[in-house]
This record gives C-alpha cells, sequence and structure tokens, in this order.
C-alpha cells in the first residue's frame, strides 16, 4: 500500500476515532456522483443510461460539501459520469480541499488539456485526479468505444505530473483481459508513465450496462489476480490497496461485504447500498446507515452480488480486519 503517510496518519486516526466513539458503521470514503452525463459511452458502464433529464441535472457545491461534512469521511472520490463536465468541478474540489478531505477527482481525462482554462486546480498533498485507463492502446480504445482515448489520457498524464499534480489511475478488468494483459498495462503505468498510485478492480454486472457478457465471476477473478500478482508484480506496483483486499482478490482471504464503508452520494441523495445498485436513496448518510438492511446485500445473499468483489464493498472490509490485527497492521504499514 503506498498512501502516503500524512494520509495513512489521517486515516488512522480516524479510525482510532470511530473505535472511541463504538461506532460499528462508518464511512472512509464517498464516492461523490455530481452528476451523470459523460463525453464516452464505455460498454461496462451503467451510468449513461440514465433519461436525458437527469442526464443534464448537475449536483450544487453547496450539496456536496454538506453531505461530506454531514457523513465525516475524510476522502472523497469524485465521480460520474464525467466530472470534468460539471461547471463548477474546480470550486467543487477546492471546497472540499478547504475542510481538509482528500480528493481524488476521477476523468477519463479527454478534457485535461482541453478545457484547462476553465479550471481553478492547484497541487495539493489531498488532491490528486485519478484517470480511468482499462489497458494499453488497443484495449483501452476498445472498452470505451473510441479511438485515440488511451494516447489522450497518458499525454494528460504527462501533463499534470509536469505541474505538479498527484496523478492516480483506476483500471477495470474483464473477463476479456489475461493476467498478461494486466502485467502489461500495470507495468506501463508504474514504470513508463511513473504515476503516484494504481487501483484495480474487477468489473461489477451493472444491470443497464451495454455489455453483459464479459463480466468475471469469483472464480475467474481469483486465478486472474493470483497469475498477475505472481513473481514479485504484488510488492513492486504502486497499488493503492490494502495488502488484505489484494488478499481478497488473490483468494487467499475472505470478507464480507461492508457497503457502508464506501457509499454513494449523487443527485438522488444517498443510494442503497453502494454505487453499483439501486435499491432506492436516503437523504442523509445517518438515515442510509439506519435504514438499510445491511445483513441482505453480500455473496450468498443476494443474486446481484454473487460475483462482487468490487472495491467499494470489500476494501473497507480489507481494512477494518487489518486494523483488527496487529500483524496485519504492521504488514500494511510496510507495504
Amino acid at each position: 500500500m503506498t498512501m502516503p503517510l500524512r494520509q495513512s496518519l489521517t486515516m488512522g486516526t480516524y479510525l482510532f476515532r470511530q473505535k472511541i466513539k463504538r461506532r460499528d458503521k462508518f464511512p472512509l470514503l464517498v464516492e461523490l456522483e455530481p452528476l451523470f452525463a459523460c463525453n464516452l459511452g464505455c460498454a461496462g458502464c451503467g451510468k449513461i443510461q440514465h433519461p436525458a433529464d437527469q442526464l443534464r441535472r448537475r449536483m450544487p457545491v453547496a450539496d456536496a460539501v454538506a453531505a461530506m461534512e454531514e457523513c465525516g469521511a475524510p476522502m472523497v472520490s469524485i465521480a460520474g459520469g464525467e466530472p470534468l463536465m460539471h461547471p463548477q468541478i474546480d470550486e467543487m474540489v477546492n471546497e472540499l480541499l478547504a475542510r481538509k478531505k482528500y480528493v481524488y477527482l476521477c476523468t477519463n481525462a479527454l478534457l485535461v488539456r482541453k478545457w484547462w482554462h476553465k479550471f481553478d486546480f492547484q497541487p495539493s498533498h489531498r488532491f490528486a485526479f485519478t484517470v480511468h485507463i482499462d489497458g494499453l492502446k488497443e484495449r483501452h480504445d476498445l472498452s470505451v468505444n473510441q479511438e485515440g482515448v488511451f494516447e489522450e489520457a497518458v499525454a494528460a498524464v504527462r501533463w499534470l505530473k509536469e505541474r505538479g499534480f498527484r496523478v492516480t489511475t483506476n483500471t477495470t478488468v474483464f473477463n476479456t483481459d489475461t493476467p498478461q494483459t494486466v502485467i502489461d498495462v500495470l507495468n506501463y503505468l508504474n514504470d513508463d508513465l511513473e504515476v503516484d498510485q494504481m487501483m484495480v478492480s474487477p468489473a461489477y454486472a451493472y444491470a443497464k450496462a451495454p455489455d453483459q457478457e464479459h463480466f468475471l465471476g469469483v472464480a475467474e477473478t481469483r486465478e486472474l489476480f493470483t497469475k498477475a500478482f505472481a513473481g514479485g508484480n504484488r510488492k513492486r506496483w504502486r497499488l493503492n490497496h490494502s495488502p488484505m483486499f489484494l488478499d481478497f482478490l488473490e483468494g487467499k482471504t475472505d470478507f464480507g461485504c461492508t457497503a457502508w464503508g464506501i457509499p454513494s452520494y449523487s443527485l438522488f441523495g444517498w443510494q442503497r447500498p453502494c454505487y453499483l445498485m439501486s435499491d432506492g436513496y436516503a437523504k442523509t448518510y445517518a438515515e442510509l446507515v439506519e435504514t438499510t438492511d445491511w445483513e441482505a446485500y453480500g455473496r450468498g445473499r443476494d443474486p446481484r452480488c454473487a460475483n462482487c468483489m468490487a472495491h467499494c464493498g470489500y476494501e473497507p472490509s480489507a481494512v477494518l480486519a487489518t486494523t483488527s490485527s496487529l500483524r496485519e497492521s504492521l504488514r500494511a504499514m510496510r507495504g
């Protein structure tokens, strides 16, 4: 795990405070979706299937800030849709940074250089651009249904790093991937592009996703990551995951889902139970926690969760398992 030291200390202090307060459910990171509109039509994404009137909506900055203040999470991942299409996205980021939140701005990077004159972003140890890259050129362009996206994303990463910004990446894996394609893209991101951190996660089977044929099952996921992580790759790559979540991907350990740890706040409110499923919405995080039947979700409980190994449900489980064990806590500190 390559989380910066100051961020690690912030998270450690936050977790300790939750333990002192004897809170059994609390957010580690919020998936904030201030819009659903996007400039791409990715085959594995269901967000762009919203009706046209919903795609035109934009979340007020005040609503985003209020949601983060109410729940108290120390980190936020701003996604969508494509958040750079939000006319006040820079104001939203800066307001959250002013409240000492760690902010990850997820983007396909097509608008980074094109629209930079519209934004007021400044480098900060609390702020990172997270660029979505699903593979090398042919693989990535195929996944987003548009040629040239990989090359622009790579150019944008280099451009941002030259200007002093932290840049991380997010890679989604499908059953069309092999251990070698995963190795190839992570080697490139780690060694050639030299991004600060990388996230990798098996795709979740969105009910509204255009492509329903290429989502991984649990056994396939475990085999894929076991082979990809072999030969010292897992230790060498700057992966932004807890060691126990990587163990989980390999099938070395298993957890229950704790979707309340990475909740989703969108234009509709707090989404039940996570940003990958939609079983209604709550007005506040407190209402989400108190009125959601969390025992009804997870593999073996809800058929929709059968093949899910996504980070939003299982990374919080891994973090909680880590902090409850001295040995695992020391392993996480060593990276």
